[in-house]
């Protein structure tokens, strides 16, 4: 039965294993992308703060001297005194299908416009994205995301820079890799307290032949769980019925909830500014890690404010505020307490796939099992190899 066993999961990762290790390794570099960035840019994150901070409007006159046709659709403040103000950026007009998309609060269902690979720039914060001093008013820096090392590792790890194309081919493979775990399992199991004892440390000082695969299956088996863990989060960006099947499961309704809008006004009334959106929000709600203020698009739309506060579950635990656009009252929230089941559920997707979930620890974990996922197709190869080329044309065996 394991000659079975075994063929299936060697035509699986020959089928699926460079995607895999494409997969693994873009990953494993994707673990500490944030840390990586305010590592390599500090100046672009940090700053030395001062008594009085700047209103964002100073920031956006100031951004608007160097970029005059810029429209600002989007600003995250952050709590911790020493972080920059983030400013989204549309250009202009003419750029506005190339421009940032706003990051907007999260909300029920699972669907977005857009399909493809631009519908996941946009949800990722492709775009343009400007860095403010809040004291001194400084514009430090304007960043397209879409150029920068990190964006072009993420499109890789999600569509091998190949479109819907390459998003399929990268949802498949993990597919088979999930495939591709459990017969590994059942392969390692161990008929045996010996070969149990075998199969849980490599023998480091045995031939080529030996070290190879053990750390095939021993570091296999103390990764799988993990592996497992991060393939099957990974395909609700892959696949649309995975998405909405998280909603299905649960119970939960997939449309979105209708947004409250912003009372009918004469043409004359101009909307608020962010300066007072930030000002009811953080009344509101005032012991947070960030506020991200997405201004509206249309006449009657409100502001949508999406919060991470300090006792949030995980990052993406984020409550979500709307704010009349011109009376500047609470016109309606969706705390993320309150949401659906499968809304919860879905949100945690993210965090555990990135290994976010627990933190520091958990990312560490998750960097080292995405560089034992990246090893794995080249010890199988090397294993089937000796397998397969073995004096006599017998396949070998090692225990």
């Amino acid at each position: 039965m394991k000659v079975f066993w075994r063929r299936i999961h060697l035509y699986l990762g020959l089928a699926a294993g460079l995607v895999i290790m494409v997969t693994c390794l873009t990953g494993a570099i994707l673990v500490f992308e944030e840390e990586l960035q305010h590592a390599s840019a500090k100046e672009r994150y940090y700053v030395q703060p001062t008594t009085q901070r700047l209103p964002l409007e100073t920031l956006i006159t100031n951004l608007k001297a160097t970029m005059p046709k810029a429209k600002v659709t989007g600003v995250r403040v952050y709590s911790d005194a020493t972080r920059t103000v983030e400013l989204s950026v549309r250009p202009d007009n003419k750029e506005k299908k190339e421009g940032a998309k706003p990051e907007e609060p999260k909300r029920e269902g699972g669907k977005e416009k857009g399909k493809g690979k631009e519908a996941d720039k946009k949800k990722e914060g492709g775009g343009l994205r400007a860095y403010a001093n809040p004291y001194t008013g400084e514009i430090i820096e304007v960043v397209d995301n879409r150029k920068t090392f990190f964006f072009k590792v993420m499109s890789l790890h999600r569509w091998l820079l190949a479109d819907d194309t390459g998003k399929m081919i990268v949802g498949v493979s993990t597919i088979i890799f999930l495939f591709i775990i459990i017969t590994g399992i059942i392969l390692w199991w161990p008929a045996n307290v010996r070969i149990l004892k075998q199969r849980l440390k490599i023998k480091t000082d045995a031939s080529f032949k030996r070290v190879n695969h053990d750390l095939h299956l021993v570091l296999g088996f103390y990764s799988a769980i993990f592996l497992f863990v991060f393939a099957f989060t990974g395909l609700a960006w892959s696949f649309k019925w995975f998405n909405d099947g998280i909603y299905k499961v649960t119970g939960s309704p997939l449309k979105n909830p209708e947004l409250p809008k912003s009372l009918a006004v004469a043409d004359s009334v101009k909307k608020i500014c962010f300066d007072k959106v930030l000002g009811v929000i953080s009344t509101t709600q005032p012991d947070v890690k960030y506020y991200n203020i997405n201004a509206p698009k249309e006449k009657d739309e409100v502001y949508m404010v999406s919060v991470l506060r300090n006792d949030a579950a995980h990052e993406t635990a984020t409550d979500a505020y709307y704010i009349d656009a011109y009376s500047g009252t609470v016109a309606g929230k969706l705390l993320f307490k309150d949401r659906s089941t499968g809304a919860k559920v879905r949100s945690t997707f993210k965090p555990v796939h990135t290994g976010a979930i627990f933190g520091t620890t958990s990312k560490i974990i998750a960097l080292l099992a995405c560089l034992i996922g990246f090893t794995l197709p080249v010890t199988g190869i090397i294993m089937w190899i000796n397998r397969a080329f073995k004096k006599g044309g017998k396949s070998s065996r090692v225990d």
